[in-house]
């Protein structure tokens, strides 16, 4: 017996970026493809601003001990 626990299906950026395509392409929205396609690469950023963030954390946290 064996269980799986992965995640599947699409998230909250994903839904916001499918429905932000379709109503540009259906002239609904008249916004740059840059705005339009940013929850898509927003997600993305998000990740690396956390990384980014326990990075600094852990410097700090090293530069203390010394």
């Amino acid at each position: 017996m064996s269980e799986s626990n992965s995640l599947s299906g699409v998230g909250v950026f994903g839904l916001l970026g499918i429905t932000l395509v379709v109503l540009k392409l259906c002239d609904v929205i008249d916004w740059s493809w840059w705005w339009v396609t940013a929850p898509f690469w927003g997600s993305v950023c998000l990740g690396v601003l956390v990384f980014l963030i326990g990075l600094i954390f852990i410097t700090l946290n090293e530069r203390r001990k010394c």
